[in-house]
């Protein structure tokens, strides 16, 4: 049995996402240079699928991602790479997160390519390497000024030596993260790329003549997507999804987007790659009312109408992840119209005003998505309620059946 609150994943929606942003780093690339240098060093992808796919469901997204030709795919942690594997995720899985608390037999367990970002965690993963004996490809994150993880950028001489040195672990890529890459008046975006790229050159200087460049000038040549081939240096990344919006100088060999896989443009930034929303949130009514004026309605009696009202019940609150605040703000689509929502958001259920309205128990009910003429996206219910589509589509529940198509 399905409840009448149902999320519905177009996956052709997802892989089309995909392979325009393929097409939109191959058509704009980054350098200079000839056609051909320009095709040698398009970006690759990563393709994030952390949070569940950012509330979407990883295990079906990720298999789609690798239907649509993503090699790469990135998550949180051990525990969700491992649940990736157990989907019949066959691509490399990079986890980006802290690795000092997690059981790292996982990394070998479930073949994961580790971010290594503290001299104790490098200790902790060469040890275990050591212990299977085996040599571990990992990622190196710098901190350029989020001031969360990461090898600091003014102080890699005094810790990075000591990873550098370790005989089990092999650097196969140097990346950063952007804290303002969606702030278009933040200086520190530019700041940052100053940064990062300094450190590339010091990492070099750490490593020695005996290992190759890291590129950042596109004068060595690459394989699309920065292969680590023997021959080739270890490559770099840094765009997030708004970074990879903002400015092609920071692609470098492989871009990181995550909300631009689901069809949503992280705010306030706008693109020209045609996207497709990948999720849709219904219910349906499963009763109608009247209130009297002057009668209460919901939870505190926070909504008291002043002419007669007709509202509809829906089977949808805030355990499925709606935000208290979108009652006196936000709306659904009923019979193609808007309804607003009023009283308060409750655990299982939500009041909408329907007056004027011929609603009857069973209509179809949007909270996210298109129906007749209107569309209610995220980006929309973000801005009403003071919050990031990112935690919109994360937030809604583990109750609610993803129907995938």
């Amino acid at each position: 049995m399905i409840r009448p609150t149902v999320a519905r994943v177009d996956l052709n929606a997802l892989k089309s996402n995909y392979r325009r942003i393929v097409d939109h780093l191959s058509a704009e690339p980054a350098g200079g240079g000839t056609a051909d240098e320009k095709m040698i060093h398009t970006p690759g992808v990563i393709a994030v699928v952390k949070a569940n796919a950012y509330g979407h469901g990883a295990g079906q997204v990720a298999r789609a991602l690798e239907d649509a030709g993503a090699d790469l795919l990135a998550c949180a942690d051990i525990e969700e790479g491992a649940a990736l594997r157990d989907a019949g995720v066959r691509a490399e899985i990079l986890v980006f997160g802290a690795l000092s608390v997690s059981d790292l037999d996982g990394l070998f367990d479930c073949r994961l390519t580790p971010t290594i970002s503290t001299p104790g965690a490098a200790r902790a993963v060469q040890a275990a390497a050591q212990k299977y004996k085996q040599t571990l490809r990992y990622h190196l994150k710098i901190d350029t000024g989020m001031n969360r993880l990461g090898f600091r950028f003014d102080n890699l001489r005094r810790t990075l030596p000591e990873l550098i040195a370790s005989p089990n672990l092999e650097l196969a890529a140097v990346y950063t993260h952007f804290a303002t890459a969606d702030d278009p008046e933040s200086p520190l975006f530019e700041q940052q790329r100053v940064r990062f790229e300094r450190a590339l050159k010091e990492i070099d200087e750490i490593r020695g003549p005996q290992h190759p460049s890291l590129r950042t000038d596109g004068s060595t040549p690459r394989a699309p997507g920065g292969s680590t081939r023997p021959d080739r240096p270890p490559y770099v990344h840094a765009a997030n999804s708004a970074a990879l919006l903002r400015d092609a100088h920071v692609w470098y060999d492989r871009v990181r987007p995550g909300l631009l896989l689901y069809g949503v443009v992280p705010p306030p930034l706008a693109t020209s790659v045609s996207l497709e929303p990948v999720i849709t949130l219904g219910s349906r009514v499963v009763a109608v009312k009247g209130v009297r004026p002057d009668e209460g309605v919901g939870y505190g009696i926070k909504f008291k109408p002043a002419q007669a009202t007709s509202i509809a019940i829906v089977p949808a609150g805030y355990a499925d992840g709606l935000d208290l605040r979108l009652a006196g703000r936000g709306a659904v689509l009923i019979r193609g119209r808007r309804a607003p929502i009023v009283g308060s958001v409750c655990m299982d259920m939500l009041i909408a005003d329907v007056t004027g309205l011929e609603v009857s128990p069973g209509d179809e009910v949007v909270i996210i998505g298109p129906q007749g003429n209107d569309r209610i996206d995220v980006r929309e219910m973000a801005g009403q309620i003071g919050t990031i589509p990112y935690e919109i589509l994360c937030r809604i529940g583990s109750r609610i059946e993803r129907l995938y198509m």
